[in-house]
């Protein structure tokens, strides 16, 4: 099947050549884009695009794109989707004044969404995350990561996992799987951590790698969670079975996060709302990415990422929504665009490449995905015809610039 989308106003990210790395400092500035073009696709993959000029004459189907923006999918690259329930009494809470640690100790936060977890059946919350990969593939979405998280209890993350590995089966979309083991003490666990990370170690992490369930164990190492001492230990054992690793860190504080990722060659560390000096300089001297995640602070209503000192620093900085129950219930990745522009300081270009490119890169995925380059899988966003340029989207935020989302080339 060879279909042509014509009539783009602007394609863009448009390669000449496979990326080979994350983007960095100046190289974040640009999104090359082609106008009035055209773009073939045959067999779910870009084969040919070009100026109108050139269109070829023959196809299958014809698309017509009116004029509007055609781009590369969004790939968000932290995400919590595999829950149930929700939690807007705490919306209320913190509206009220009370904070994410305040909340927390009066058995709400991460330990609430466990309860529910533990009581719900496999089938709804199957039924529910399901519900959310389809609403951000429809807002956007061409790849994604899911973490667990949310089971708190060894068996409980093990039943989180069994649910991403099936949404990872039906999903149209590439899945990336995070065993995020340590997320919260459980409260079977609450006075012997030992006991809980000696059995994370010794019994739950072996037997993840050794059965394929997971790409990446990551660790929540912020105060009140687990210190440096433990992600290491936690992060060290994943390695020695197949899990690569991430880092939740330096949301909180200054607490380690960073250096644990640095010393364990972190795939990422995500969330770095608090950095320095220290760590701006390991973060560059390194090959982990820092991962910001500006809707988090948008809800939390805390300090956001240093992202144009991220940029500054030659860091290859990658966005995206950490979407969950408690801190971010919106995987839309328009509102990470916007604040990370508004409140990280960041031009549309650099913010959409670090949506795209480095969040690719973020999750180890072919960066073809988020380019127009010969080959790579057509996982596309047509915009309405009255967008007609990358700024107009950030910029008009809460429209709906989306015409139609397309993945492996068929329209969704």
């Amino acid at each position: 099947m060879l279909t042509i989308i014509a009539n783009v106003g602007k394609l863009y990210q448009v390669r000449d050549k496979k990326i080979e790395g994350p983007l960095r400092g100046d190289q974040m500035k640009e999104v090359p884009y082609i106008e009035n073009a055209f773009i073939v696709i045959e067999d779910g993959k870009i084969k040919d695009f070009g100026s109108m000029a050139e269109v070829p004459d023959r196809a299958d189907r014809f698309y017509d794109a009116k004029g509007g923006v055609v781009m590369p999918s969004f790939i968000d690259s932290h995400t919590h989707i595999v829950y149930v329930g929700s939690r807007e009494d705490e919306f209320v809470m913190r509206i009220m004044g009370m904070s994410y640690e305040e909340i927390a100790e009066r058995g709400g936060g991460i330990l609430n969404s466990a309860r529910k977890f533990r009581a719900a059946s496999k089938e709804q919350i199957m039924e529910e995350s399901l519900r959310r990969l389809d609403e951000v593939i429809r807002q956007g979405t061409g790849a994604i990561e899911i973490k667990t998280g949310y089971g708190i209890t060894p068996e409980g993350e093990l039943k989180a996992l069994e649910i991403i590995n099936e949404i990872a089966e039906k999903s149209p979309i590439p899945v990336k799987r995070t065993f995020l083991g340590a997320h919260a003490l459980p409260l079977e666990y609450r006075n012997n951590r030992k006991a809980f990370i000696d059995k994370l170690v010794n019994e739950v992490i072996p037997y993840v790698g050794r059965n394929n369930l997971a790409d990446y164990c990551d660790v929540f190492c912020e105060r009140g969670f687990f210190t440096p001492e433990e992600a290491l230990r936690i992060l060290e054992a994943g390695l020695k079975f197949g899990l690569k690793p991430k880092v939740h860190g330096n949301q909180l504080g200054r607490t380690g996060g960073v250096q644990v990722a640095v010393q364990v060659g972190a795939v990422s560390v995500d969330h770095v709302e608090e950095l320095g000096e220290e760590e701006l300089n390991l973060l560059k001297e390194s090959s982990t990415i820092p991962v910001a995640l500006p809707t988090s602070s948008f809800f939390l209503k805390k300090g956001y990422s240093p992202m144009r000192t991220m940029i500054d620093y030659g860091l290859p900085l990658a966005l995206a929504s950490d979407y969950n129950p408690g801190t971010t219930p919106t995987g839309n990745m328009f509102c990470v665009w916007t604040l990370s522009c508004l409140y990280g300081g960041i031009t549309p270009q650099e913010a959409y490449n670090a949506m795209t490119i480095n969040s690719a890169f973020a999750m180890e995925l072919d960066p073809g995905y988020a380019t127009i380059t010969k080959g790579s899988v057509a996982n596309l966003i047509v915009t309405k015809p009255h967008v007609k340029n990358m700024e107009y989207m950030p910029y008009a935020f809460g429209s709906d610039h989306i015409q139609d989302v397309l993945i492996n080339g068929i329209i969704y």
